[in-house]
């Protein structure tokens, strides 16, 4: 049986962002959820066509960038971009920190309508927010996460 489409385009404004079992936080904003193969031209040598073939070559994965607001005493960001560096695993420190992460656009009812998956995501960068004493605005700070892969997942029934 087909499943039932909707008729009218998804709203953005309801989303989820997992971070492993123990890591949440609420995302203002998501950005960079795009990818691109590279094209590679190629022309034989011998050839009576005087045009060039076109072949796809390797992928590129845009970073992702995640925005929220800051909050008096929370400094997750910064601390999960330390982990980048050394983290504890038992009695030994270990200097690579990579998870998948996944990021969900979610229906009315809270279920998963479509998911990205990215594959060994870590930060890269963290952006505090920028001070103007003439501003009316909220302090967000940015983290960059960059990752090895992308996949959409469709959402099951």
């Amino acid at each position: 049986m087909a499943e039932k489409k909707l008729d009218y385009p998804l709203p953005k404004f309801h989303f989820k962002v997992e971070w492993g079992d123990k890591f949440r936080i609420g995302f203002t904003e998501v950005s960079g959820l795009d990818f691109e193969t590279e094209v590679i031209e190629y022309r034989e040598g011998d050839s009576l066509k005087y045009n060039k073939t076109k072949q796809p070559g390797l992928t590129k994965f845009s970073n992702i960038t995640l925005k929220r607001g800051t909050f008096q005493g929370d400094f997750d960001f910064y601390k999960e971009w330390q982990k980048t560096y050394y983290f504890q695993e038992g009695n030994k420190t270990r200097s690579k920190f990579r998870r998948d992460v996944s990021i969900s656009l979610l229906d009315e009812n809270h279920k998963a309508i479509i998911t990205w998956q990215l594959e060994n995501a870590w930060p890269s960068k963290v952006q505090s927010t920028d001070l103007k004493a003439d501003a009316n605005e909220v302090a967000i700070e940015t983290m960059e996460l960059v990752h090895e892969g992308l996949t959409i997942v469709e959402a099951k029934g």
